[in-house]
């Protein structure tokens, strides 16, 4: 059974940096594709970042592309999102968990507490 513990989220002023960290427990860590994703508040939650088990494979919303990065440890079960240029609208409540590409986010039946990230000034 997949758990996992993200955090790192705070308050950033807009153009400021955030790095979020995910420690993955259970299931196979190792070869699986893992993702972010966030919920913002009023919205659904939605896509954010994904990566291979390897870490050679990448994919990102479009409204984060050249701003985020997405990385793992395998060593340390943990993976991550280090978040450039952040802006008002990246307020949400982080979440990593598999990524499944067949899978929209109301298909996954587990989600942990997530990590709040608010931009302002």
């Amino acid at each position: 059974q997949l758990h996992v513990v993200e955090s790192g989220g705070g308050l950033v002023q807009p153009g400021g940096s955030l790095r979020l960290s995910c420690l993955v427990s259970g299931g196979t860590f190792s070869t699986a594709t893992l993702g972010w994703f966030r919920q913002a508040p009023g919205k659904e939650r939605e896509f954010v970042a994904a990566i291979s088990w390897s870490g050679k494979q990448t994919d990102y919303a479009d409204s984060v592309k050249g701003r985020f990065t997405i990385s793992r440890d395998n060593a340390k079960n943990t993976v991550y999102l280090q978040m450039n240029s952040l802006k008002p609208e990246d307020t949400a409540v982080y979440y990593c968990n598999n990524y499944y590409t067949s899978y929209g986010v109301h298909d996954y039946d587990y989600w942990g507490q997530g990590t709040h990230v608010t931009v302002s000034s």
